[in-house]
């Protein structure tokens, strides 16, 4: 009687598979699952370095325009490196002044193309290195719109002169530290997304 009992009630042992097998607890597959990355955090990284980032771009270049320009070159390093404010309407580091809209277009276009970016980042060294980018290319963008001679024509404060090198400004330094960070991540095989691949 009590063997047609067990045949026919419920079942002591639960058995959602109907093969037998216990089913998993809910709350242990939890613990067994692997904890999905934080992107909040990382988009906050992003966004930290590029305030950071353009806004000592933008005090440095004040001070500059308030204190050096029209003043001779202030030496750091003796003659290996000086601060001497010039105006610059082409690319960092001077390269093709002709090209000023291009080059302001190309900076609005960094832009939103890291913003659209910020949505899927759970790295935080790759957070790093956008926002050098973003602040960097904000801190340029910000003088192609308001300094002289024009809206998006305008001519980057750059101050930054070593010795047998052009002379740049902590926008452009932000944007080469953040394009060499992006290298090597790549190298390394970690995406944006925080997955590391071996290809």
């Amino acid at each position: 009687m009590a063997e047609a009992e067990r045949i026919i009630g419920t079942p002591d042992t639960p058995d959602a598979t109907g093969d037998g097998r216990e089913q998993p607890d809910a709350e242990q597959e939890r613990e067994q699952a692997p904890e999905r990355p934080r992107g909040r955090r990382r988009v906050a990284v992003l966004f930290a370095v590029a305030v950071f980032a353009y806004l000592l771009d933008l005090v440095s270049k004040m001070i500059v325009v308030a204190k050096l320009e029209h003043h001779e070159p202030i030496e750091i390093i003796g003659d290996w490196l000086r601060f001497a404010a010039i105006r610059n309407a082409g690319a960092a580091f001077g390269i093709g002044e002709a090209f000023t809209i291009i080059f302001t277009v190309i900076a609005a276009s960094v832009i939103v193309v890291i913003a659209r970016l910020a949505r899927k980042l759970y790295s935080v060294p790759w957070a790093i290195a956008l926002g050098l980018l973003l602040g960097g290319a904000l801190g340029n963008l910000t003088d192609r719109i308001f300094r002289a001679p024009g809206v998006f024509e305008g001519a980057v404060v750059d101050f930054i002169a070593p010795k047998h090198f052009a002379v740049f400004n902590l926008a452009d330094s932000a944007i080469v530290c953040g394009g060499i960070l992006i290298v090597l991540l790549s190298f390394r095989g970690l995406d944006p997304d925080g997955t590391v691949h071996k290809d």
